[in-house]
């Protein structure tokens, strides 16, 4: 059962003007319109955005590009001065803006720096972090910067579970340095960030699902996420990760006893029209999918965001999509990821 946090609501509602809701309208009905023609129609631009702070990450989880090192794109740290002009140009219209991709984002010298800059243009902020480097200092500088929503990574309520998966992590920092959180939002009398325990529903840890919602209730996070994890090799899952729990799991066996996605590709997929995904170096790209930017639809160091969001190539790909998603690569293991909100 989804449970509503009506203060979190009101923040976000609190950032929109009349031009982000009518942008937003726009955006929406040319998406249904889309669908029913099957034919890509844009009106207006990105409502929510996702900027990658740095490709960097201290730990080795074994679905993640940034934890395994294998990238073949350019890995670096988002320059503020880019940053900054970038959500210049768009803050008139963008609702929403995520600093995360892949990476570590705390790895960023400057990220709570980008943060307030992003807040006092009344977007609304949120990020996701693996919590090992939240100091006292840092805990503090987070409440301050204005970020509204931090999602932190906790995927087992043990050392012995939590490694399994977070590779090089350590539990007891992630525990402290949410505890150092919800201190300094009682200290400064702040309700931001939104704090959110996310928890990966993995074979390891899946035995652990009731345990970390009574960890977060203990420690005073505001909700617990349950997530299922994408497997790239899901037809053999070389790390034992998809669960026994098939509420938890993006895939099911067939009559062949081969795992397949749960739920068939539809035509159609809301991302390709309200949002999409810039990496440190400036490409855009559609969607978090797309984690080593294969598909990139344009460049920010040379053109702006909305020539780049109706350009040739972008329309181009939202046309591929509505004929047919499986022959996209990034779109042919994907789901919006199994949430389930918990009381």
């Amino acid at each position: 059962m989804q449970r509503i946090h009506w203060h979190d609501i009101l923040n976000f509602a609190g950032k929109l003007t009349a031009k982000k809701i009518l942008n937003a309208l726009q955006v929406w009905s040319s998406y249904r319109l889309s669908r029913l023609l099957r034919k890509p129609i844009q009106w207006g631009y990105p409502i929510a955005v996702a900027f990658e702070p740095t490709t960097s990450c201290n730990l080795r989880c074994p679905e993640c590009p940034s934890g395994l090192r294998s990238f073949t794109r350019p890995t670096g740290m988002l320059e503020k001065n880019f940053f900054q002009e970038t959500i210049d140009s768009i803050q008139a219209t963008c609702c929403y803006l995520t600093f995360y991709f892949q990476g570590e984002p705390y790895l960023h010298p400057e990220f709570l720096e980008m943060v307030r800059y992003a807040a006092r243009e009344k977007i609304y902020t949120a990020t996701s972090t693996n919590a090992h480097y939240l100091t006292d200092e840092k805990a503090r500088e987070t409440v301050e910067s204005g970020l509204d929503r931090l999602i932190i990574s906790i995927d087992g309520t043990t050392q012995e579970t939590y490694q399994q998966y977070r590779v090089g992590g350590q539990l007891d920092k992630v525990i402290e340095g949410t505890k150092k959180l919800v201190e300094w939002k009682r200290k400064l009398n702040s309700r931001k960030p939104f704090l959110v325990f996310q928890f990966l529903v993995v074979k390891p840890n899946e035995h652990q699902v009731e345990e970390v919602k009574q960890l977060a209730k203990k420690i005073g996070v505001d909700d617990v996420w349950f997530k299922s994890a994408q497997v790239y090799d899901y037809q053999t899952d070389p790390n034992g990760l998809i669960p026994s729990n098939n509420r938890y799991s993006r895939y099911k066996k067939d009559a062949d006893g081969n795992y397949q996605p749960k739920h068939p590709l539809s035509h159609h997929c809301w991302k390709l029209w309200h949002s999409n995904v810039i990496t440190w170096d400036g490409k855009v790209v559609p969607c978090c999918f797309d984690k080593d930017a294969e598909h990139q639809l344009g460049d920010l160091r040379a053109d702006s965001m909305q020539n780049i969001w109706k350009n040739k190539k972008y329309q181009q790909f939202r046309q591929q999509l509505t004929m047919g998603r499986k022959n996209i690569d990034i779109c042919s293991n994907c789901s919006e990821g199994l949430k389930v909100w918990q009381d």
